[in-house]
């Protein structure tokens, strides 16, 4: 029997040091990563702990100007079971639980995205400013942050991720644009849907409100 190859032995040891960074992440709300409570600006993502993009495997970051108000965008973003219709990165979306299809705070979503089947937490959920979920299997846990912040165009969406474990180890070697390229998909059919729903409400851009007044405070 011929030794192992240097290639071989390389992905065994990188896949034993990735699964061992991988378990030491616990999920969001455990000790050691719990949510930070300090009062931030609308446009800083609250990350847990263990997923600060300093500390994380992978990190990427999205961002797009959408001509509608935080809460139209909302709404697009919330029903995920009828993302595959219009975003090519999502197949098999099940919310569960009697929601008809949208995220809520709490929400488990079972969903296939970049070749993998995930299983899904929403574990921050500020409407209609700040979304955050949990993605956690063997080879990969993953925090997806979602902010949309009130401009004087409508809203800017800023979308981020960091992961850990062997997934993310070999997106950074080996496909270190295909999620950022995937999102910059999302954000753009997500900004297509929501200004034609906002079209369909004219003058909703230039009413008072929490659509145009970034919170003080977010919880």
């Amino acid at each position: 029997m011929n030794p192992p190859s240097r290639l071989a032995l390389f992905v065994s040891s990188l896949a034993a040091f990735a699964l061992v960074g991988c378990s030491s992440v616990p999920p969001v709300g455990m000790k050691g990563n719990e949510l930070s409570t300090v009062e931030l600006a609308p446009d800083v993502i609250r990350w847990p702990q263990a997923y600060e993009p300093e500390r994380a495997t992978f990190t990427i970051s999205n961002s797009i100007t959408i001509a509608a108000p935080p809460q139209i965008v909302w709404e697009e973003l919330i029903r995920a079971s009828d993302w595959p219709s219009w975003y090519s990165g999502a197949s098999n979306v099940v919310v569960e639980g009697d929601t008809n299809g949208r995220l809520e705070a709490g929400s488990t979503l079972r969903w296939r995205t970049m070749d993998q089947n995930l299983v899904t937490r929403v574990v921050e959920f500020v409407p209609p400013y700040r979304m955050g979920w949990e993605s956690r299997q063997a080879t990969l846990k993953a925090y997806h942050a979602w902010l949309l912040i009130p401009t004087v165009e409508g809203t800017r969406v800023v979308t981020d991720e960091s992961q850990f474990g062997l997934l993310a180890h070999l997106q950074l070697a080996f496909l270190p644009n295909k999620l950022r390229d995937l999102h910059d998909v999302w954000l753009a059919a997500l900004k297509e849907r929501a200004e034609v729903a906002a079209a369909k409400q004219p003058g909703k851009l230039d009413q008072p409100g929490p659509a145009n007044t970034p919170p003080r405070e977010l919880p």
